[in-house]
């Protein structure tokens, strides 16, 4: 049977023209690239609502899944929590994948065709993401010495090499060329000049304080991702600060080039995991209220949470041309303390001890438990949460940045006495239920699991540090229930489908 060529030979192919220094590196890193991609998959066989699965049980020590045709996939039993590659292999019915490209191909169930080339582009991006590490990186050296911790706010972000933990298309971005992805990938620890593209004030929305070095007389200068300008914009810009691209890719750091330590988040109007990364006039909008918001909430959170605050955002009333303008995390910092975002604790070899886990989920879930309690829902992944670390190394606050995914209930906030001026009407529901899987699948099921690494470590950490947090409605229901988590393969193989797929895993108090 002939087959058509994959996206991973595509981009193989796209390496050894680009940088034929990295081809022997990057064909090494393929098949660890692939049992990633191809144990993030087997997860989401094993526990999400798909619906050509007919039904799942356990063989031995492993999986059985029978599909609605006949056929039956088998496998490893499954760890929701895992995040190590320990899925080198499934068969269909008795041919062997060790492919997460071929395999979705394969199966050719609906939707799988576009699904199966982001996997394999996933699988490709992962093994040039760690083709250009260090090798000490690469081969696991410690790094965990305060002295050895970098010393900016994107050399933490740039040692989150194989992006998300646990959606298969962790490094897939069609639509970037190799080229583009040593380019702007931070993980490749590039410096991207930014444009900037002056658009005549009266012809822009401007929320907050739009500063003097973005303004041009009577035009505001609104920053531009290069890729955003050469593949959607199409229009002269002028040359804009040195940057440094953060995990989001879209938002990077302009350290010395504004009034402060910023970041700037950009359009990017591509495919990235999951979402397209555009900016909607909405969002600009509300960015200022939602600002001021987020001071109220960490003022309820005895110093314990810092949000970042928005000083300025720009739209010239398009989702492909907006920019929104941060503090940087780093501001949160004291003498001798490090902020490290949550997706970098597992990617470094930061101490994961029992204790240390223990210590660190105690500190997140009594902030996420408490923002509940008062009527916020955060989204606290790995990536919008940050945790300020102590010289020594230890968990002392939390800092949170990215306010527009989060959820509000009106009453909540109203029997606390905080304000919701302003706060997006999208955002706000009083339902248990969404509140909850806002939490408890970003925070849990997301910024703790992947620390922990593993169903019984997670379990471990969390049965140390609920006793000691606070005892809510809310914590019950954490305790009690399933875990809710976002079914991330489902949301991408139902394209009908609007807002966010659920599916439910084993409370991993309960892990045994």
């Amino acid at each position: 049977m002939h087959r058509p060529p994959s996206a991973a030979a595509a981009v193989a192919d796209e390496v050894a023209a680009v940088r034929p220094d990295l081809a022997a590196r990057f064909l090494a890193e393929g098949p660890g690239a692939r049992a990633a991609v191809l144990s993030r998959l087997w997860r989401a066989l094993a526990f999400e609502p798909l619906p050509w699965i007919e039904g799942r049980e356990r063989s031995g020590d492993g999986l059985v899944l029978r599909l609605r045709d006949g056929r039956r996939l088998t496998g490893p039993a499954a760890d929701p929590y895992r995040t190590d590659a320990y899925v080198p292999v499934v068969r269909l019915d008795e041919v062997a994948y060790d492919d997460p490209e071929r395999l979705m191909t394969d199966l050719a169930v609906p939707h799988s065709s576009g699904f199966a080339a982001e996997l394999g582009h996933s699988a490709a991006s992962l093994a040039l993401s760690r083709a250009t590490q260090p090798r000490a990186a690469r081969d696991g050296a410690p790094e965990d010495h305060p002295d050895e911790w970098p010393d900016s706010d994107w050399g933490w972000e740039r040692r989150v090499v194989d992006g998300h933990p646990y959606h298969p298309g962790c490094r897939a971005r069609p639509g970037f060329s190799v080229a583009e992805q040593l380019a702007y990938g931070p993980e490749h620890g590039p410096v991207v000049e930014l444009g900037l593209m002056p658009v005549p004030a009266a012809q822009c929305l401007v929320a907050g304080v739009w500063p003097r070095e973005l303004r041009d007389g009577a035009r505001v200068l609104i920053p531009v991702h290069p890729w955003q300008a050469a593949h959607v914009l199409g229009r002269s810009y002028a040359a804009g600060p040195a940057a440094r691209p953060l995990m989001s890719l879209r938002t990077l750091a302009v350290p010395g080039a504004l009034s402060g330590p910023t970041h700037v988040k950009t359009a990017l109007s591509a495919r990235l995991t999951s979402s397209v990364r555009d900016i909607s006039v909405a969002s600009i909008a509300a960015s200022a209220d939602l600002s001021s918001f987020g001071e109220r909430l960490a003022a309820r959170l005895d110093g314990l949470l810092h949000v970042t605050r928005t000083p300025g955002a720009a739209t010239a009333h398009s989702p492909d041309l907006a920019a929104v303008l941060r503090e940087s995390p780093r501001v949160y910092a004291s003498s001798g303390e490090h902020v490290v975002p949550v997706a970098a604790l597992a990617a470094t070899g930061l101490p994961r001890s029992p204790a240390w886990l223990a210590a660190f989920a105690r500190l997140a879930l009594t902030v996420g438990l408490r923002a509940l309690e008062l009527g916020v829902a955060l989204e606290a992944h790995g990536q919008n949460l940050l945790v300020v670390l102590s010289a020594a190394g230890d968990p002392v606050r939390l800092v949170y940045r990215d306010l527009a995914d989060i959820r509000v209930s009106p009453a909540r906030l109203s029997r606390h006495g905080i304000a919701a001026d302003g706060v997006p009407a999208r955002v706000l529901t009083d339902e248990p239920l969404a509140l909850r899987r806002k939490l408890f699948g970003s925070l849990v099921g997301g910024a703790l699991a992947a620390t922990a690494g593993s169903g019984p470590a997670l379990r471990e950490a969390l049965e140390a540090a609920v006793p000691e947090v606070p005892r809510t409605e809310d914590t019950v229901a954490l305790c009690a229930r399933p875990l809710p988590v976002k079914a991330l393969t489902a949301m991408r193989t139902s394209p009908g489908s609007t807002g966010d797929l659920w599916t439910e895993l084993p409370n991993p108090l309960r892990w045994r």
